[in-house]
This record gives structure tokens, sequence and C-alpha cells, in this order.
């Protein structure tokens, strides 16, 4: 399989732990993995575009977005099967060509439908089930770079990748 197309992620227990903060005031806090910025790098530098399609609709995740220059962000998605469809058509392209990471019982159909997809270790096992790969660390705890990683390293593009990065 060669390198996808484009690459989308679910946050709330890929990139985050799942858990989520509240203080004695209205303020709600998540806590990201830095280490996932780099998985956003390494796409960059291969010119593969991010996308972010989440249930969640908060400005902690806008912000993480903008501030990693995500290319492509849903927000408070209720239904991801049809907002993926929707960006595909505006892209031209096939699910075949999306990698797809997501943790949850609304993430199956994703993992189903797309041409490469993983789950981080701590998903329960009837998501699992549903996806080509579980990777070795849990949400929270660096997946989504590892899932990059993964989809570099299957096409022995890492190394290149990282030199490229070296050399700017």
């Amino acid at each position: 399989m060669a390198l996808p197309k484009l690459v989308l992620t679910d946050i709330d227990g890929v990139w985050t732990d799942g858990g989520m903060y509240y203080d004695q005031g209205e303020n709600e806090l998540k806590k990201f993995n830095t280490g996932d910025s780099a998985g956003v790098l390494f796409l960059k530098l291969s010119n593969i575009p991010v996308g972010i399609v989440t249930g969640e609709n908060t400005q902690i995740v806008k912000r993480r977005a903008v501030k990693l220059k995500i290319d492509h962000l849903f927000l408070g998605v209720k239904n991801k099967v049809e907002v993926i469809e929707h960006l595909l058509q505006k892209l031209n392209l096939e699910w075949k060509d999306v990698a797809y990471i997501g943790d949850d019982i609304n993430d199956i159909i994703v993992l189903q439908k797309a041409g490469f997809s993983a789950t981080p270790s701590n998903a329960p096992d009837y998501v699992q089930k549903h996806a080509d790969l579980t990777l070795p660390v849990k949400g929270g705890d660096g997946a989504f770079r590892a899932f990059v990683e993964y989809l570099l390293k299957r096409e022995n593009s890492l190394d290149l990748v990282i030199e490229k990065y070296l050399a700017s």
C-alpha cells in the first residue's frame, strides 16, 4: 500500500487520554501530548494533508488545530462518514486514499471504510477489531505520532522525512 493521500484523526481518546478536566468555574481543560505535533510535521513534510473530525466542539481543539496548521477541521460532528464523504468529494479522493485513527464506537464505520485504519491500544476491543492496526500506545501517549510513524516506516519514508526536516 502506498502512502495515504489524506490522514484523518479523532481527538478525544487519540490525541488526549479521553479525560475532561473541569475547574470550579466554567473552564474545561484537555491535556494533549506534544509529541503528536511531530506527526503533523512529518505529514506536512510528506505533503499529506491532515484533518481532525471530532464530535467535540471546543475552542481547545480549535486552538490546537490552528497552532499546528491542521488542513481540515471539523468540530461538533454527529455523522463522521457524511462529513468525510463531503471532504473526499471536495478533494477528489476516495476512501482508499484515507488513513484514519479513532478510538470509540462513533469511529467504527470510518475505521471500516478507510484505506488504512488504526486505534490506540486502550480503545475497546469491539472498536479495535474494526481497525487494520492496534498501536502499542494509548490515546494521549503519542498515539497520533505513532500512527504517522507507522505509515511512513511501512513505506520506507520516515528516514527521508527526518532528513528533509534536518536539512531545512
